[in-house]
């Protein structure tokens, strides 16, 4: 176990909130309620455990926030940032300047990780702000070839695609886009979610047909000439781990061929391993023009994302003899690639993707799946390392429990005091485990799991 850092003091749980509420404004967090209530004081990690300040052990049933992948003990990254700390601990990539650690990386990404018509990548400090740098991409790769009127970028309601004003635009989420305007010619279609959007009977296949019949019509209806790119998540994640009809990939991607549409693939959370393989588009058979990454390419332990860009976007970008005005100081920091280039090695050494797609993965969807017969749960999806359980009041007719009820957070503090971290999305509780967790740690995952919702169904029912 690790000791605590010398920097900091020695103080009371009490203490640590008070200061808290003084001080911190948390994201995505209701001020008013956390200053009435006070933080969970997150200690210290080891394995796949957080450990609150009071000494709770906690399984952490969301790798952090999708993203430490590898979990919590890699002395192989820690090691690899303090090296280069030490070596070069910063430097930009502005004004025809390199470093060796940021080619490095772009390196072993195109060569050992991307799919194979990728060519290059741009480095931004989080997946907020690759997609920033996918419409910046997009609208030069338009105005390169004269065909500056193509504008608009189609999304999908409830999709996250970050929290920037850009990237809040592009997303779909509704209490986010509330309390900010936004930017223009961003659209939204309906999202690929069977469980409360297929009509009476309609088949898996049958609704993927719909769902991406939707886009053409989007098209049609702004005119071809006029659209620039679609964007979305293989798996809609913060959204609710909405996994889309087998068929609905394939008929996106023949979609945008057909009107010349580019195809973004926001892989934030699907990225490096989460479905047994580098990227989603790699186990849906799809070639995106752009691909989003962040979160797990450094395992969660610097901050790095970027935009992966295919030949047929690099071949106008690169012919461009006009200065691409688009760049963050932080771009290509040596610290966050040297961790990405530490993670890589452990991901490659540890043969993580073959242990997801052929042992892990199907014992977490057979465990999982055991849930299904819970008075509270209504269905139950995964794919790869990502589960959804959809909470329902009545199971019969999918009906849900009242908005003011807080179903969702009373399941997810239910399923924190047996000692496992899940996130309440709405009604759906959602699972992104660590890809290294054992089977032994997924049967615990999964016994305080159901001990949760009986908890749970005691208050609700």
């Amino acid at each position: 176990m690790s000791t605590r850092p010398n920097f900091l003091p020695e103080r009371e749980t009490r203490e640590w909130q008070d200061l808290d509420n003084k001080h911190y404004l948390h994201p995505f967090t209701t001020h008013k309620e956390i200053r009435e209530n006070s933080a969970r004081i997150i200690e210290r990690a080891e394995d796949i455990y957080v450990y609150t300040h009071d000494g709770e052990k906690l399984l952490d049933g969301m790798a952090g926030l999708w993203c430490c992948n590898l979990g919590y003990s890699r002395p192989e990254i820690v090691d690899a940032v303090h090296q280069q700390l030490q070596y070069l601990p910063f430097y930009n990539n502005f004004f025809q300047c390199a470093h060796t650690t940021v080619i490095e990386a772009s390196h072993r990404i195109i060569n050992d990780v991307a799919p194979d018509h990728i060519t290059d990548v741009f480095f931004t400090g989080s997946g907020s702000e690759a997609n920033d740098t996918n419409i910046r991409i997009v609208r030069r790769y338009w105005d390169v070839q004269g065909q500056s009127q193509r504008k608009y970028i189609i999304s999908r309601d409830n999709a996250y695609h970050g929290s920037t004003i850009a990237a809040t635009s592009l997303g779909g989420i509704a209490d986010m886009k509330k309390q900010v305007d936004g930017m223009g010619n961003v659209e939204h279609i309906m999202p690929p979610y069977h469980f409360e959007l297929s009509e009476h009977g309609e088949s898996e296949e049958a609704f993927g047909e719909r769902a991406a019949q939707a886009l053409e019509d989007k098209i049609l209806a702004l005119g071809p000439e006029n659209v620039a790119a679609f964007i979305g998540e293989p798996i809609m994640g913060a959204g609710g781990v909405k996994i889309p009809p087998a068929n609905y990939w394939k008929l996106i991607e023949k979609i945008c061929r057909k009107y010349n549409i580019l195809l973004i693939l926001d892989e934030v959370i699907t990225g490096f391993g989460r479905l047994g393989h580098w990227f989603a588009c790699d186990y849906y058979g799809i070639k995106p023009d752009l691909i989003t990454f962040a979160k797990a390419v450094t395992n969660g332990f610097q901050q790095l994302g970027g935009v992966l860009v295919s030949d047929r976007v690099s071949k106008v970008l690169n012919s461009d003899s006009q200065e691409f005005t688009h760049g963050y100081t932080y771009s290509g920091h040596p610290a966050a690639c040297a961790a990405a280039l530490a993670t890589i090695g452990v991901f490659e050494r540890d043969n993580v993707l073959d242990y997801v797609r052929n042992e892990i993965g199907p014992y977490f969807t057979e465990r999982l799946s055991e849930l299904k017969g819970h008075p509270l749960v209504g269905e139950v999806r995964t794919i790869g390392m990502l589960g959804a359980i959809e909470i329902v009041k009545d199971k019969a007719s999918k009906t849900r429990f009242p908005g003011e009820v807080n179903a969702g957070v009373i399941i997810r503090d239910c399923f924190i005091n047996e000692g496992v971290i899940m996130r309440a999305v709405g009604q759906t509780m959602v699972a992104a485990p660590p890809l290294v967790i054992t089977k032994s740690q997924v049967d615990e995952l999964i016994e305080k799991a159901r001990a949760g919702l009986d908890k749970a169904a005691s208050k609700l029912i």
